[in-house]
């Protein structure tokens, strides 16, 4: 059985998550006091106890997601006595998750992990103020039509921006940008077809060209931290193929905050590498929902809670 574990991005957060894993195994709890300590922070506290409006600040649901995801995969690595790098032919991760990803390979270490998901965080939310950007979901069209829409919905405009941001799935693609735009887009979409055209509750409009001050952000903390190779090739969003050079890593990393989130491509290569099961590791199943939708042969699996860490064991 060929295996890939992929890691979840923004929106998967929920106040609790993370507390059944850290009140049943001591290496979980480790794993959020680490990421506690980084950041000089009680982002575990705030994980576990809430307030969830203060949870879905971008600055802490990028960090927290990831502590998540890694005290998963430090719990399936000392039940299973076995390391990640043994089991997997892939790692991928939706946006922020490709910093888990990289962190659960060993490519980057869970502290530096942490403190540059804050950073990105707090970049991305500078990158534009509250209330000039969104993003929407258009759901029904595929890529091609998503993305002459968001272009006609532009060009209608005096130099906004509107833009695929996350091909997610068949039929599910979000676009990002100026807030008139999107909300034209939002409308040209329904013309054309789209089943729905849904604006996101999100507070900055992610991964396109208006989060370049965010890249540059990003560049300049990459370039202070340490990347080895992963212990597993990265499937890359930007790309969807694979990495391991270090310092190509490094420039996807920076690439991808204005870049477009190929998640469709990126499972559908990962299946056509051979793989046959994809593991989501980390909070909620969102990843799980869209490998079905985009490839039914693959078996998909998600993990969050003791008993899911039972059951997955009891698989590989």
């Amino acid at each position: 059985m060929s295996l890939a574990f992929v890691f979840p991005g923004q929106g998967s957060q929920a106040v609790g998550m993370g507390q059944a894993l850290a009140e049943a195994f001591p290496v979980a709890r480790e794993v959020f006091e680490e990421v506690d300590d980084a950041l000089e922070q009680g982002l575990s506290r705030l994980m576990l106890t809430g307030p969830e409006e203060e949870l879905r600040l971008t600055a802490n649901a990028q960090p927290a997601l990831m502590a998540v995801s890694m005290a998963v995969v430090r719990v399936l690595e000392s039940e299973g006595n076995w390391r990640l790098g043994d089991k997997a032919a892939f790692v991928a991760g939706h946006s922020l998750g490709e910093y888990s990803a990289l962190a659960a390979a060993g490519s980057l270490q869970l502290a530096d992990a942490a403190r540059l998901l804050r950073r990105r965080g707090e970049a991305m939310q500078a990158a534009v103020p509250v209330g000039e950007g969104t993003m929407a979901a258009l759901l029904g069209l595929d890529l091609e039509t998503a993305q002459a829409v968001a272009e006609e919905a532009a060009a209608q405009g005096q130099g906004e921006v509107c833009a695929a941001a996350n091909d997610n799935a068949p039929g599910q693609v979000v676009i990002s940008g100026h807030t008139a735009a999107v909300e034209r887009a939002c409308e040209i979409a329904k013309a054309k077809g789209a089943k729905r055209a849904l604006l996101l509750p999100v507070s900055a409009p992610f991964h396109c060209s208006l989060m370049a001050p965010a890249a540059e952000v990003m560049a300049e903390a990459l370039a202070g931290v340490e990347i080895a190779m992963p212990a597993v090739p990265l499937v890359a969003n930007v790309t969807a193929s694979h990495l391991s050079d270090p310092a190509e890593i490094r420039r996807k990393l920076v690439e991808q905050v204005t870049g477009m989130v190929r998640w469709r491509e990126s499972v559908a290569y990962m299946a056509g590498q051979g793989v046959e099961t994809v593991v989501e590791l980390g909070a909620g199943k969102v990843l799980s929902g869209l490998t079905k939708r985009i490839d039914r042969s693959l078996a998909s699996h998600s993990v969050e809670t003791p008993q899911d860490v039972e059951a997955i064991l009891g698989l590989i």
